[in-house]
């Protein structure tokens, strides 16, 4: 049974500007190390930091709730499996909500252009 449906879309010029005013104050406190050395290998860092934004945020649309509701973006990790499937790694309020609401299966669909990032999540009980 689904529990929730969350879509984000990220413009990337954005979050570039917002990479390039607050630089590592930002990015540490958004992503994870692993992501943070994922998006630094890429030449354009901003496309992937701004599709891990976007799965961050779906995440949050999915289970119901924003912003400031209790579960930190840096609780939610986008990870790649060894044949490169992105999936989303849980931790400290994120990881007991899914748990308090017996959620089973988080599915992520992650996709970027030049222009804009977007991420879908789907919760599944």
């Amino acid at each position: 049974m689904i529990y929730g449906v969350g879509i984000d879309l990220v413009e990337n010029s954005r979050m570039e500007k917002i990479i390039a005013k607050w630089g590592p104050k930002f990015i540490n406190r958004i992503f994870s190390p692993a992501e943070i050395g994922y998006c630094g290998r890429h030449a354009h860092s901003a496309t992937h930091y701004g599709v891990r934004f976007a799965a961050k945020e779906s995440f949050l649309k999915a289970l119901g709730i924003g912003l400031g509701e209790g579960v930190k973006l840096s609780d939610i990790a986008v990870v790649n499996e060894e044949n490169g499937k992105p999936v989303l790694v849980l931790g400290g309020e994120a990881k007991k909500r899914l748990k308090e609401k017996k959620i089973k299966k988080v599915h992520l669909s992650l996709a970027h252009t030049r222009n804009y990032s977007t991420a879908v999540v789907v919760l599944e009980k």
